[in-house]
């Protein structure tokens, strides 16, 4: 064949494909598929606020004065994520109950949603022997006066089915309004709440750095027991309306005091040594005990540093046990570190 024959009819062959479908773009370029969803840099979601990844030391700071051995030290490496800056509250709860009441007690079941879903407000009087909770039992959750307080008598399951209702019902939103969805509300795991709650301060003891509870004023810095039938030190004798206290340095407020909160993790004694130093997280469903972190109104401070652990029965709410949500972050900004 003629070789100034051969470039023209290659050339003519390429452009035969291209137009039949079989290439990569209008000329033939490698563009990428098209009419993706449009997607810009990560926004915050609403009420939460970043946690820029980074490495830090996960496990006790201070005696394990209960010799449990269940928390010692080990470097990991956490991911960028997003955490609510309070602990869910009684309100924004509300709106949850309100929409399945309205969408989905049809399929639920009546009986499912009040007994599953919605608060057990008899925890205040089952909770505590020859105490008077009948008050907080008729109003806690029902009255205005508590709106801003944080959601107790949720037990693991109604948590989880709150971060599933809240992604639904975002990217419900942004279908409708042409956007990418966003990633998953859920529960955070215990690294990743370990790692919010010190906001940065390595082998912090307490969110505020520590290890002293009361700063140059004298002022209480979290709500707890600060003594021996002394719940009102502090200002408030059971939960304070969330953000009452000052924040942490990634701008969270009450990661210790207040109420404790349910992490994703099931509890294994054992779970330093064992999970990985990136990420880690201990997923079972076969373990009833989930991780409760942060220490409540009713506890004294050893249950309020950065690196103690507790547990709660997966089916068990609480008078002092709340929750907040966590969101991965994706694209630019995943991998950030602190500086």
């Amino acid at each position: 064949m003629n070789k100034l024959l051969v470039l023209p009819l290659f050339a003519l062959s390429a452009l035969f494909l291209g137009g039949c479908g079989f290439g990569k773009g209008p000329q033939g370029d490698l563009v990428g598929a098209q009419d993706r969803p449009e997607f810009n840099p990560q926004e915050v979601p609403y009420g939460m606020v970043p946690c820029p990844g980074g490495t830090f030391h996960m496990g006790q700071t201070d005696q394990d004065i209960s010799a449990s051995m269940v928390n010692m030290n080990k470097q990991v490496t956490i991911a960028g994520f997003y955490m609510d800056e309070t602990e869910i509250t009684n309100n924004e709860y509300r709106q949850f109950m309100n929409a399945i009441r309205q969408d989905s007690i049809d399929v639920l079941g009546e009986e499912y949603v009040m007994t599953e879903l919605y608060p057990d407000t008899t925890v205040w009087v089952r909770d505590f022997t020859y105490h008077m909770g009948d008050p907080l039992m008729e109003y806690y959750y029902t009255h205005p006066a508590f709106d801003d307080y944080p959601v107790v008598g949720v037990d693991w399951f109604a948590a989880k089915y709150f971060c599933n209702w809240r992604t639904k019902n975002k990217n419900g939103a942004n279908e409708e309004a042409g956007l990418a969805p966003t990633p998953n509300f859920r529960l955070p795991s215990e690294a990743e709440w370990e790692y919010a709650a010190r906001g940065g301060r390595n082998l912090a003891t307490y969110p505020w750095g520590g290890p002293y509870l009361r700063n140059s004023k004298g002022c209480m810095l979290a709500n707890f027991k600060p003594g021996r039938g002394d719940y009102a030190s502090d200002g408030y004798a059971y939960t304070a309306p969330v953000g009452a206290f000052f924040p942490n340095d990634f701008g969270l407020y009450d990661m210790s005091g207040n109420v404790s909160e349910w992490c994703d993790d099931a509890y294994m004694e054992a779970s330093v040594p064992v999970v990985w130093d990136m990420n880690p997280t201990n997923p079972d469903d076969n373990e009833p005990r989930k991780v409760v972190r942060g220490g409540s109104w009713k506890d004294i401070s050893y249950f309020l540093e950065t690196g103690s652990r507790n547990f709660e029965y997966q089916d068990s709410a609480r008078s002092y046990i709340g929750f907040r949500t966590a969101m991965i972050q994706i694209g630019e900004g995943t991998n950030t570190a602190l500086n």
